[in-house]
């Protein structure tokens, strides 16, 4: 048994579903592109990681878009030994080479190659990355059509990322939610700096990779001139001109603790997710402390917020819908109790039960999910 995933150099809920995958089956190895201890989850140490060779340049660790490049012949040569492969795949992982049987669990097919626009900013199409993209997308989706063909189940993580692998590989495929896996009972530190900023609570939260398509800036936008305060924990190549951009009410931090994480969680008002997400596991864990979400109404949001009892929606990600869906909120009662109770549909105990039937199915060649 191994599990491989496309890169462990970030904190995000791919890489927290491959913690809870390594949780189900704890003997595998995780084979992986690229591998920055400092960049993921500290829990990874716990794990036998294989890496490519392309690990051994610290500058690709730091800045995997940088290798984009290398990665679909980095994937291909990555030989996996084993009798099953679990792959966690937004785009590398499905890719690797194995004589095994491989059971795909799918993020979204590439961003990058199928909804590039989106993932780079339409206003960025100029841009080194998108210059990249738009010369190598021919060859990459041909590469990454081949590699989907080649796995023995594939499996979505949301409604829309299986409408979006049907209309990409043309696959009809079962939904498997992602779990939360969020430890409520665990210690909580403040996160120096903002200690007076958060105070007693009543702030706002992002909590997001800082990519163009995550709309971050609309929700900065937001909260201008309103009397309200928003923190925004996240990093992503986008930080220093969120910053410049931001007014005196919004603060950032980047690269924190897990006790940090559940000390902006517990005071917070509300969790604020302006992005088009595949999934967007954090309305869970805002849920899991029985916080209601703001979210846009697109994307796995639908899967995981029910209207009016976790969460509400606004329907375009603009800063002036967020700004009135902010309002609009605080008039509104919220049962924490109530909201807690919907997590449980996405507990990791359920997740880890549909795995291990998932893998058993697949080496019996039955039905997978």
């Amino acid at each position: 048994m191994a599990i491989t995933h496309d890169y462990l150099t970030q904190k995000g809920g791919a890489e927290r579903v491959v913690l809870a995958m390594h949780r189900a089956f704890p003997d595998a190895k995780i084979y992986t592109t690229l591998y920055h201890p400092e960049g993921t989850y500290p829990e990874f140490a716990n794990a036998d990681i294989v890496t490519s060779p392309l690990n051994k340049f610290s500058f690709f660790r730091k800045n995997h878009r940088a290798a984009l490049p290398l990665l679909a012949y980095t994937s291909t040569s990555l030989k996996i030994p084993a009798d099953i492969v679990l792959a966690s795949s937004s785009g590398w992982a499905h890719g690797f080479s194995t004589t095994g049987r491989t059971f795909v669990y799918c993020h979204s097919p590439a961003r990058w190659l199928y909804l590039t626009d989106q993932y780079v900013g339409s206003s960025r199409r100029n841009f080194p990355a998108g210059v990249a993209l738009r010369i190598l997308g021919p060859a990459l989706r041909r590469w990454d059509r081949r590699a989907a063909s080649r796995a023995d189940v594939y499996v979505a993580n949301s409604t829309v990322v299986q409408e979006r692998i049907n209309d990409v590989y043309g696959m009809d495929v079962d939904i498997l939610h992602p779990p939360h896996s969020v430890d409520i009972e665990g210690n909580r530190e403040p996160i120096p700096g903002l200690e007076d900023f958060v105070g007693q609570g009543g702030h706002y939260l992002v909590v997001s990779r800082l990519l163009p398509y995550k709309n971050v800036d609309q929700a900065i936008e937001a909260f201008r001139d309103l009397d309200k305060r928003l923190l925004v924990i996240g990093a992503g190549p986008l930080l220093e001109e969120l910053k410049a951009a931001a007014s005196p009410n919004v603060r950032f931090a980047s690269n924190i603790t897990d006790a940090q994480m559940r000390w902006a969680y517990a005071s917070a008002t509300a969790v604020v997710a302006p992005s088009h997400e595949d999934f967007g596991i954090t309305p869970l864990e805002g849920a899991a402390w029985g916080k209601p979400t703001i979210a846009l109404r697109a994307g796995g949001y639908l899967d995981t917020i029910l209207e009016g009892t976790t969460g509400t929606f606004f329907d375009e990600p603009l800063a002036a819908c967020i700004r009135d869906a902010v309002l609009g909120f605080e008039a509104e009662q919220w049962d924490p109790a109530e909201i807690k109770d919907h997590v449980s549909v996405f507990s990791e105990d359920r997740f880890r039960m549909k795995l291990h039937a998932g893998i058993e199915a697949l080496i019996l060649e039955e039905s997978p999910v």
